[in-house]
């Protein structure tokens, strides 16, 4: 057997990236406490460098992904389509409501950041106040572009989405006239997950440089102080991954936890690596596929969650963070004050689209709360040090429940196939496709 095919087994692969997440970890500790510059700079590279490939197939991802899922819905009718389309975002809805309430349950519960004493350096403060802020008016003014080709080329993911809605309704009430164009544009598709599918290959390298600049860089200085900040983040995204997920697949999907987390323990772990539910999407995609949701409705399904269904950045995160960051500042919540933060979560979670989702969500919800400017800048600034370490269970969160939500739909819908479902398959992107063989 090739090292190829050994390589991309889920269990040799699995490993290999905890064994690159343990590795990064030591490299970055000895580098921090021995002041190895050059092991440093060179961690930092190969971290940058793996970013900067995850990052470029982002945008070219959410558009083909969706034109081609809003065109595939073309085979399901147009009663039917519709009805898809509110069921899926009723679903992103409830499941961003659970996982809030969660994360104010054990924000409450723990109080994360009370006694804490830690002191940001003034340039992140600054650094940070002079980004724009999530609002709503902010996201309602830069969701239309006004320039088609600028959204692409400056990374606006919002306005990629808002672009890619429009273009992919147009050629659905097109039907044959845009079939040369959405041909092109399933193509493209299938090109960049490729692409992807090469640099999935490449995860332990890149956690092994991403987790080492994280240790090098922070160390324990902001590590140990904001351990409560950790341990409620990790406790309330693991509560909804592991706890609150599962009982959704048992009793609504009619899906055995255990099969599900087998076909989907691939993508979640580059997820976690990765921080990066766009970059994670073909993965996604295909496991959702992988699990016996219609893959005409995955199509459409998973990519618009990428943009808009963040459990982890946009519910778990943005409760616990805004109550750590009053409690560091002694600034008592009152009862509305925990329904502005639920509110956000629910009905926010477009303003997360992007790399940054995480800074715009929690922005947006300490302004809902009436944080004072300075309290907002600052507390930013604190929580900052460590968003490494959280991205990482945040986005795992989100792309589990990417994963979730359209087989819980496509259940209910009659268009989850129970024999792809409890068929084996291949992890997805690692290796070649094949035709699920029935158990």
């Amino acid at each position: 057997m090739s090292f190829v095919r050994s390589y991309t087994k889920p269990k040799v692969f699995g490993i290999t990236v905890l064994a690159a997440l343990v590795l990064g970890a030591l490299a970055g500790y000895v580098a921090k406490s021995t002041d190895q510059a050059w092991l440093i700079t060179t961690l930092g590279a190969i971290g940058d460098a793996f970013t900067s490939l995850l990052q470029f197939t982002v945008i070219p991802l959410v558009f083909t992904a969706i034109v081609v899922g809003i065109t595939s819905l073309r085979r399901l009718g147009n009663s039917r389509a519709a009805r898809l389309g509110g069921k899926t975002l009723l679903w992103f809805a409830i499941t961003s409501l659970i996982a809030v309430l969660i994360g104010l349950a054990i924000a409450l519960i723990f109080k994360p950041g009370a006694g804490v004493q830690v002191e940001p350096s003034q340039a992140a403060v600054e650094k940070l106040a002079a980004r724009d802020q999530g609002s709503w008016s902010t996201l309602l003014e830069t969701l239309i572009p006004s320039n088609l080709f600028s959204a692409f080329t400056e990374g606006e993911v919002l306005q990629v989405v808002f672009i890619s809605l429009l273009v992919g309704s147009a050629a659905y009430a097109l039907g044959e006239k845009a079939a040369p164009f959405v041909s092109l544009t399933r193509s493209a598709f299938d090109l960049i997950q490729k692409i992807v599918g090469w640099i999935v290959l490449l995860a332990p390298i890149g956690v092994f440089g991403l987790i080492g600049t994280a240790f090098a860089t922070y160390g324990n200085s902001f590590v140990g102080p904001l351990f409560s900040l950790i341990a409620s983040v990790y406790g309330g995204s693991l509560l909804v991954l592991f706890v609150v997920y599962p009982l959704l697949l048992r009793f609504v999907g009619r899906v055995s936890p255990v099969t599900f987390f087998s076909k989907a323990w691939t993508a979640i772990q580059f997820a976690f690596v990765s921080r990066s539910s766009g970059a994670t999407l073909p993965l996604s995609r295909q496991t959702a596929a992988n699990l016996g949701v219609d893959a005409d409705y995955a199509s459409f399904a998973v990519p618009l969650g990428t943009t808009t269904k963040m459990d982890g950045c946009a519910a778990v995160y943005p409760a616990i963070a805004t109550v750590f960051i009053a409690n560091l500042f002694g600034v008592q919540l009152g009862v509305w004050q925990y329904v502005a933060i639920v509110a956000v979560a629910v009905f926010g979670a477009l303003a997360t689209a992007g790399t940054t989702g995480w800074f715009t969500m929690l922005t947006l919800t300490l302004g809902a709360v009436n944080m004072p400017p300075e309290v907002i800048a600052t507390g930013v600034a604190v929580v900052y040090a460590i968003d490494p370490i959280l991205d990482m269970v945040r986005t795992a969160t989100n792309v589990t429940g990417q994963i979730t939500v359209p087989v819980l739909v496509a259940r209910t819908e009659g268009l989850l196939d129970d024999e792809i479902l409890n068929a084996p398959s291949e992890p997805p992107l690692l290796t070649t496709p094949r035709t699920p063989v029935p158990a």
